[in-house]
């Protein structure tokens, strides 16, 4: 009976708790907002202690189950976690606000975003603000000195100049050293396709005006999501996108000048005159026999190159350099317009460019305009579009190694007139005058490119989504060369060349992703796909001669076609990848990834590739041994290793090719390339361990990385035996490594409300250096370059100047022969045939990096960037006509005047004067130079007029600023400038190189 009584007194308990329990838990709902008022879709919520949650749909509306007491934690990738407590009210709307600290900030990876907070990578991202109102012709010079570990060179200072951007330091020496960049989801089509020996920057096209952010992946964790493409490094840009609310017009307006960054001291007329009079007297004995018949030689030469003006008096004085350089100008203009509603959004935008080069001839018109467009059709299903057309007009000049480019005007002696007394250009110059060039020859190059992607997902399922994408990139470029009768060098009736290149790349792709908040502490996200990319191209050419007039400047006026091209190509990409990422508890994080590609670039027996990357991190800030800590708020130990491939080693490299040939007018086909199906990537093993801090709750932050990158597999020409019927073999053979280490330091100096500093440093060190060679490691020399075992990639390699001999004015070279005990000679010779070529310096900086610097005081704003590059040399090619002890008639530099040895007992590095006497002039150290430089490299200073004074006209924004590009260069270095590098070959090397503009722009941005 007691039992029986007990057993109903706890059914009745029982049911009561269950009551109790039951009636405690309710629906609770809400709308989740961010700061603006706008709904957050994607919200995820959850009981805290519990795997029960849910998430906002579309409109950011939300409904839960919980109990009184419960609390709710709502998390937003880029926002601020809340958390409410359940009370009796059954209706919770939040408001979530942005999260200011950059570790939330959302960086976008391959087929995929993820916050920098869970990132196990190496990955820099530069936004919007980073390339503004930089007045520079392409994209790619504003983010110089803002991306640790990136290096970005431009030739020189033409407008339409390639550029050379390494990522953690070259990894191939005969293959691509580019990254792969990618537009909205898009490889593009990166290939230089210039006829006139200069290359042209493909990606000229883009505008910095549609670009929302810039992601630099650098590590092979992040890049092996490329596989085959990443070994150089990953650029992926995003363009901008419409937000919902109310639409914004914005204009943008600015316009500057610009100059050479430097120019150097020639020899005036008198200068001259003196000079090259002492360089034949001091020649006596060797090229003429007495004083009297080498001031009879030198005074007609100076009749000749003074083209009958009194040469003796001084009537000319030509400032060839003055000739060759122009003002030049940038003009901006660009709008876009934004907006959208819960269902549609939209970003228009049309640029107009107009760029006048520094060098005479050379200019750019770019128009460009681009439609981004996004629509919901539910909460589960959305699609969009992005189309942009662009069409750049370049004129261009000669590249550097034609006498008629302007530049190599520098060496016409000044006692030369430019133009004849009738006001055309002087013939009668030692080297043709580029005025002639300029008057009747002109170079046109178009560039049309249009780049559309259509995507869409579908979420089948919380956190599941199918995605899709199609996109499309036309590379078209037409290339127009006149040269008339009159033109130097033209020997016929006028020429015309005329060619296009009609690049298509397609890009399919569909893959699944999952990201899912499992409870409170696990997070997973998934990714899944398959990608086919097919590029083909069409090129042609034709050249025609004999034209009745000058008026006739297009082929079917020539009387004579005497050239003609053409061929087709394509390649295809076949590609199938996945990654998985999983956090627990924002303090253990994995990542693992895996391409496998297929490439027709590559043999039979080598088509495919597999390319795994893994990675890991520890956030030890969430530890609770550092949860508390006052100082130290933020500590992320990560490491990650992975293999990447090369594949931009042409289309056909594998293939065994025939060609046509014809022998006593009879056609034929001949073997022009043997075939190797064993032929494969370059590939790059990367080995990454990074340490990311923040101090003082983020006022301070910052990351330091050490990597190792090894490249195997290197392809090479290898030499054939003569009966093989070929000459070379294209084979994978040598390696060479990267290693180096990253800082990165970011700080809030000041942060009051009405005055705010910050600043971000970044410094990279690489050593570069080749492991082995083909045929049992021997050198590969290539003019001034070499590739050695143990030095770095192109080192230079040339004889040793020793200075000059104070007995004799001797140019000396030091012999460098090897001891028996293994040490070099460093006995000294005036004949370089007894020298010998040693290794003398890097083309590539040991260090770079910069610092930029960001002030607010009330509605002024300053940002200013120093970038640097320390521990490479640049050897000037032209340094042995220019600088050569007037061995020649070239004009000379003023040292050449001020500094050279006269007489015994001189203590000097310039030779004694002789004509024709090569003294010191052979291609040696005396024209290498270190290049180490710090450079301010852009600044801007803006004020933003106060709203209160433009909002009764309906004006958002109006703000007006001042801005320059490459205003202050400090360095040694004594040629034009430290960045301008020849465009007609040769690593390292200038070569009547033109340097960087500067440029000074005023500038106007509207709102409304």
């Amino acid at each position: 009976m007691k039992n029986r009584k007990l057993l109903f007194s706890f059914s009745i308990l029982m049911m009561l708790t269950c009551y109790f329990s039951f009636a405690q838990s309710k629906t609770v709902s809400g709308t989740v907002t961010d700061d603006q008022g706008l709904p957050l879709p994607g919200v995820n919520i959850t009981i805290q202690g519990t795997t029960t949650g849910t998430q906002t749909d579309f409109d950011g509306n939300y409904s839960i189950s919980a109990a009184e007491g419960e609390t709710l934690v709502f998390s937003y990738l880029g926002f601020q976690n809340q958390q409410v407590i359940i009370t009796a009210t059954s209706t919770y709307n939040v408001t979530m606000a942005a999260s200011t600290d950059e570790l939330d900030e959302v960086l976008v990876v391959g087929y995929g975003t993820q916050s920098k907070r869970t990132l196990t990578d190496n990955i820099v991202k530069l936004s919007a603000e980073d390339i503004d109102e930089v007045p520079v012709s392409n994209f790619q010079s504003a983010l110089v000195g803002k991306a640790a570990g990136v290096q970005i060179t431009q030739t020189n200072g033409k407008v339409e100049g390639g550029l050379n951007i390494r990522v953690r330091g070259a990894t191939s020496i005969s293959a691509g050293t580019q990254p792969l960049y990618v537009l909205d989801g898009i490889p593009l089509y990166n290939a230089n396709e210039s006829n006139n020996g200069a290359p042209t920057n493909p990606l000229l096209s883009i505008s910095p005006n549609e670009i929302e952010s810039i992601e630099i992946l650098k590590d092979a964790s992040s890049a092996a999501i490329y596989g085959s493409r990443g070994a150089n490094g990953v650029v992926i840009i995003t363009t901008k996108t419409g937000k919902e609310g109310k639409a914004e017009f914005s204009v943008n307006l600015s316009h500057g000048l610009s100059e050479p960054t430097n120019t150097r001291d020639w020899l005036s007329s008198a200068q001259y005159i003196e000079l090259f009079t002492e360089a034949a007297i001091n020649a006596v004995g060797t090229s003429f026999a007495d004083e009297a018949s080498a001031i009879e030689y030198i005074e007609g030469t100076f009749d000749f190159l003074a083209a009958g003006t009194d040469w003796r008096n001084g009537a000319v004085d030509t400032d060839w350099q003055d000739l060759a350089f122009q003002n030049g100008y940038v003009s901006d203009a660009d709008f876009s317009m934004s907006g959208g509603n819960a269902k549609t959004s939209y970003f228009f935008s049309g640029s107009l460019n107009e760029t006048r080069g520094i060098i005479r001839g050379n200019e750019l018109r770019r128009f460009n305009g681009r439609t981004n467009i996004t629509h919901k059709f539910s909460d589960r299903f959305n699609i969009g579009m992005n189309l942009s057309y662009s069409r750049s007009d370049i004129d261009r000049i000669a590249n550097d190694n034609a006498f008629v480019t302007p530049l190599q005007a520098i060496a016409q002696p000044h006692i030369s007139p430019a133009y004849n007394e009738d006001g055309t250009p002087n013939a009668n110059t030692i080297y043709p005058n580029f005025l002639l060039q300029e008057e009747n020859a002109f170079y046109n190059t178009i560039i049309r490119r249009v780049n559309g992607r259509t995507f869409g997902d579908y979420e089948i399922l919380d956190g599941l989504k199918i995605n899709g994408n199609f996109a499309y990139d036309l590379y078209y470029q037409t290339e127009d060369n006149f040269t008339g009768r009159n033109a130097p060098f033209q020997s016929t009736n006028g020429e015309v060349f005329a060619s296009s290149v009609n690049a298509e790349n397609y890009i399919v792709s569909g893959f699944l992703s999952y990201d899912k908040q499992l409870g409170d502490l696990h997070t997973l996200g998934l990714v899944a796909g398959t990608e086919l990319n097919e590029t083909t191209r069409r090129y042609e050419s034709v050249t025609a001669n004999q034209f009745p007039s000058d008026d006739f400047q297009t082929v079917d006026g020539g009387a004579d076609i005497v050239a003609g091209s053409g061929n087709r190509s394509a390649n295809a990409f076949f590609s199938l990848f996945a990654r998985a990422t999983y956090d627990y508890a924002n303090k253990y994080l994995l990542k693992a990834s895996i391409r496998r590609d297929g490439s027709s670039r590559f043999g039979a027996n080598e088509r495919y590739g597999v390319f795994p990357a893994f990675s890991a991190g520890w956030v030890i800030s969430e530890e609770s041994f550092l949860q508390d800590s006052q100082t130290l708020s933020y500590l992320k130990l990560r490491g990650s290793w992975g293999k990447t491939g090369n594949a931009d080693i042409g289309n056909f490299p594998s293939r065994y090719l025939f060609g046509a040939i014809s022998y006593n007018q009879r056609p034929g086909i001949s073997l022009s390339q043997p075939g190797n199906p064993d032929l494969t990537w370059e590939t790059t093993t990367q080995t990454d361990f990074g340490i990311e801090f923040g101090f003082l709750n983020g006022r301070i932050s910052g990351e330091v990385d050490y990597y190792h990158k090894n490249t195997d597999g290197l392809l090479f020409n290898v030499p054939l035996i003569p009966s093989s019927g070929a000459s070379s073999i294209s084979s994978n053979i040598g390696e060479l490594e990267n290693k180096g280490f990253e800082f990165v330091l970011n700080a809030d100096i000041i942060q009051t409300e009405g005055f705010q500093w910050s600043t971000s440093f970044n410094a990279a060190y690489n050593k570069n250096e080749i492991l082995s060679l083909p045929n049992n490691n021997n050198d590969i020399v290539s003019g001034q370059n070499i590739q050695r075992v143990g030095e770095p990639v192109n080192a230079f390699y040339m004889y040793e100047y020793a200075g000059v001999d104070p007995d004799n004015g001797d140019g000396l070279y030091y012999i460098n022969s090897t001891n028996e005990d293994g040490s070099l000679n460093r006995e000294t010779t005036n004949n370089p045939n007894e020298a010998n070529r040693v290794v003398v310096g890097n083309p590539f900086p040991e260090w770079y990096g910069g610092i930029t610097n960001t002030i607010n005081f009330m509605n002024v704003d300053l940002s200013f960037t120093f970038q640097g590059e320390f521990g490479s040399a640049i050897y000037n090619g032209g340094g042995r006509f220019q600088s050569a002890s007037a061995d020649y008639f070239d004009n000379q530099t003023l040292d050449q005047y001020t500094d050279r040895w006269q007489q015994p007992g001189d203590i000097t590095d310039v030779p004694q004067a002789r004509l024709f006497g090569g003294n010191g002039t052979a291609q040696s150290t005396r024209y290498l130079d270190e290049n180490d430089f710090i450079r301010l490299r852009n600044a801007t200073l803006g004020y933003t007029i106060p709203d209160e004074v433009i909002e009764r006209y309906g004006f958002t924004k109006i703000r007006v600023y001042v801005t320059g590009v490459n205003l202050l260069t400090i360095t040694d270095y004594e040629g034009y400038d430290p960045e301008a590098r020849s465009d007609a070959g040769g690593v390292g090397q200038a070569f009547y190189s033109v340097p960087p503009a500067r440029t000074f722009s005023v500038g106007l941005n509207v709102k409304f």
